[in-house]
C-alpha cells in the first residue's frame, strides 16, 4: 500500500512506501538520544518553512467562544507569516458527532471572517492512513496490541471541559504490554508503549519549557478493537513464545483490518504529520495531550511541531466559560446583531496583548501587530458589557460604506428593505439616515426595532413616551397642528429653516420650544430618545414628517 506522508523536513506531498517508512522509523527509534534533542523552536527545517496551522474542530457541540479564539489564532498567525491555514474536522467519534454541527461550524468561521486554504479535511474519511500508522508502530516495537476490557481505555484522550491540565494521575502499566494477554480470544486495541523512566520534553512558545515523567503517561490507546473474536489468539500455538505469538497476533489482525476507531491522540499526529504542520496554536486545556503527542511524534519519525497553547477564556466568575454565563455558541452573536470586526477585535485581546493601550484595532492592524510572543499565560475573561462597548465603537467608526451591507441585511430580515436604497439618490439618503443613527445604535437589530421609523411608516409610538411628553393632549393636539402647517409651508426642506419654523411655533404659543420638540419627536418617530430632532425631520422628508404630525393630531383627538 502507498501511504503519503509530508513531514517539516522532507516538504509536502512526499509519497513513501510503507516499507521504507517502516525501515526509517525504526532506525530513529534506534537513535533515542538523536530524537530527544530535536528542540523544534530553533530547528532550521521548521524555521526556515513555510508556516503551516490548523484549526480541528469536533463536530459534537457548536463553534464555541473558546474555539473561535483558537482559530482566529491559528489564522491571524498564518496570515501574518504568510502561511497556509488548515481546516480539519475531527469527527472520528461516531457516538458524539452530530454532523448537522459542522454547518454551524463553517458558517461560524465565515462570519467571523477566518477563512482557510486547505479543506475542510474530515478524519471519518481518513481511517486507513491511522491504521497504516498504527501498523507501523505495532511493528517498530513503539506500540503493542492490548487485550484489556474497554472500559478500561475508552475516552480521557480528548481534553475535557473544565480538566485540570495540571493533573497527572499515576498509572500502572497492564501485562499485554510485555506479550502476555489479559483477555485472550478478544480482539485487542493498539496501545502506545511510553517508555519506562525518564521524562518527556517539550518547549512550548507561551508557557516555555514543560515537562512531564512518563511514568505519569499511561500507554495510552491508539486505535479502538473491532468487534468479535480474535482468530490469532485461538490459533496461536502454546509452544510459541510470547512475542512470537504478538506478532503472530499483529499481522493477522492487520491483514483483517479489524481494528476499531482511531483514538484522538493517533489521529491529530498522524494528520499533523500528513498535512506538514508547523505550529499547533491550540488551548491550555491540551497540553496535558502534548507529551503523548511528542511521543508519537519521535515513535513515527517526524519533526515536532512549535506548540503554542493559548490561555483558557473564563467567565466573569473566574470559572470556566459556560452556558451559565451567557451565549457560547459563535452563531448566537451574529444573531444578536454584532459586527463580525467588532467579535474579532474582542476575541483578539482575549489572552493576547499587541503592547500599547490601544484597543480598538482593524483586522489589518491585527494582522500587523499579531505574535505568538504577545500571547499571555493569563487566562482571559469573557467580559459581554466589553464586547458591546466593541461593537458600538464599530458601529460609529467604520466607514460608512463598510457598515451599509449590514445594515441592509437587517432590513431585509426585517422586511423594511426597499431596493430604490441600493443604488443613485436613494443610496445617498440611505447613507446619510444610517449615518445619522448609528451614534445611537448597539446592535445591528436596533436599526430595525427603536430605529423603525425612519425605514417604514408601520411603526408604534412608544406608550411610556406618550406618557411622557404628551401629557396635556388639547395643548399639545393644537401644538402639533400649528407645527404641521408651519413645516408644510416651507421652501427650503433643511435643519435651519425647520428649526426657525418650529421655534416660532412655540413662541407664538407661549410654550417652551422644549416640549414642542419632545411632543414632534414622538409624533415622528414614536420614540422619547432618537437623533437630533432637526436631522430626523431632513432625512426623513417633508411629505411623512407633516404626514406624521397631522396623524398624531388624530391620535389626540
Amino acid at each position: 500500500m502507498e501511504i503519503v506522508w509530508r513531514t517539516a523536513r522532507e516538504g509536502p506531498l512526499v509519497g513513501r512506501s510503507y516499507q521504507h517508512l517502516l525501515h526509517w522509523s525504526i532506525t530513529t527509534l534506534q537513535k533515542p538520544q538523536e530524537a530527544n534533542k530535536s528542540s523544534m523552536s530553533d530547528n532550521p527545517a521548521i524555521a526556515n518553512s513555510a508556516i503551516r496551522v490548523r484549526f480541528a474542530p469536533s463536530p459534537t457541540g457548536y463553534l464555541h467562544v473558546g474555539g473561535a479564539r483558537t482559530a482566529l489564532f491559528n489564522w491571524l498567525f498564518a496570515r501574518s507569516k504568510g502561511g497556509t491555514m488548515i481546516l480539519r474536522i475531527e469527527d472520528t467519534d461516531a457516538e458524539r458527532n452530530k454532523p448537522e454541527l459542522v454547518n454551524g461550524i463553517l458558517e461560524g468561521l465565515q462570519w467571523l471572517g477566518v477563512d482557510w486554504d486547505e479543506g475542510p479535511f474530515y478524519q471519518s474519511q481518513r481511517t486507513a492512513l491511522y491504521l497504516d500508522a498504527a501498523r507501523k508502530l505495532l511493528a517498530s516495537g513503539a506500540a503493542f496490541l492490548c487485550y484489556c476490557a474497554a472500559e478500561k481505555y475508552v475516552g480521557g484522550d480528548h481534553a475535557e471541559d473544565g480538566a485540570d491540565s495540571a493533573k497527572v494521575r499515576r498509572v500502572a502499566r497492564c501485562s499485554c504490554r510485555d506479550g502476555q494477554p489479559s483477555t485472550p480470544g478478544v480482539k485487542p486495541a493498539v496501545r502506545f508503549k511510553v517508555p519506562l523512566g525518564g521524562t518527556t520534553k517539550f518547549l512550548d512558545a507561551v508557557f516555555g519549557e514543560r515537562e512531564f515523567s512518563n511514568d505519569e503517561i499511561e500507554d495510552f490507546v491508539l486505535v479502538r478493537s473491532g468487534k468479535g473474536v480474535d482468530r490469532s489468539a485461538v490459533t496461536a500455538q502454546d509452544d510459541r513464545s510470547a512475542v512470537t505469538a504478538q506478532d503472530d497476533r499483529s499481522a493477522v489482525t492487520a491483514q483483517d483490518e479489524e481494528f476499531g476507531q482511531s483514538m484522538y491522540q493517533m489521529s491529530a499526529v498522524v494528520d499533523d504529520v500528513d498535512m506538514c504542520i508547523t505550529h499547533v496554536i491550540r488551548g491550555a486545556d491540551h497540553i496535558s495531550n502534548t507529551p503523548k503527542q511528542v511521543l508519537l511524534y519521535r515513535a513515527l519519525g517526524a519533526e515536532i511541531p512549535i506548540f503554542a497553547h493559548l490561555p483558557l477564556i473564563l467567565g466573569a466568575d473566574k470559572s470556566r466559560l459556560s452556558k451559565r454565563h451567557g451565549a457560547t455558541d459563535v452563531n448566537m452573536y451574529r444573531t444578536e446583531g454584532f459586527l463580525p470586526e467588532a467579535f474579532r477585535n474582542f476575541l483578539a485581546l482575549l489572552g493576547w496583548a499587541p503592547g500599547g493601550d490601544q484597543e480598538f484595532l482593524r483586522t489589518s492592524q491585527l494582522l500587523e501587530k499579531f505574535s505568538l510572543e504577545g500571547v499571555s499565560r493569563t487566562n482571559g475573561v469573557f467580559d459581554r458589557d466589553k464586547l458591546e462597548w466593541f461593537n458600538t465603537q464599530y458601529l460609529q467608526k467604520l466607514p460608512i460604506e463598510e457598515l451599509l451591507p449590514y445594515v441592509e441585511a437587517q432590513l431585509k430580515t426585517s422586511k423594511l428593505w426597499k431596493d430604490e436604497w441600493a443604488s443613485g439618490i436613494g443610496h445617498e439618503w440611505f447613507s446619510k439616515t444610517v449615518d445619522l443613527l448609528r451614534p445611537r445604535v448597539r446592535l445591528l437589530p436596533d436599526f430595525a426595532s427603536w430605529s423603525r421609523a425612519f425605514f417604514g411608516d408601520e411603526f408604534e409610538r412608544d406608550p411610556a413616551a406618550k406618557e411622557k411628553f404628551w401629557k396635556e393632549p388639547a395643548k399639545i393636539k393644537d401644538l402639533l397642528s400649528m407645527t404641521a402647517d408651519a413645516l408644510a409651508a416651507l421652501t427650503d426642506w433643511s435643519h435651519d429653516p425647520c428649526d426657525h419654523a418650529t421655534r416660532a411655533v412655540a413662541e407664538a404659543a407661549g410654550v417652551k420650544a422644549g416640549l414642542l420638540i419632545n411632543a414632534i419627536r414622538v409624533a415622528i418617530v414614536g420614540q422619547a430618545v432618537a437623533p437630533p430632532l432637526f436631522d430626523s425631520i431632513v432625512v426623513l422628508g417633508q411629505q411623512r414628517v407633516v404626514r406624521r404630525l397631522r396623524d398624531a393630531v388624530s391620535e389626540l383627538g
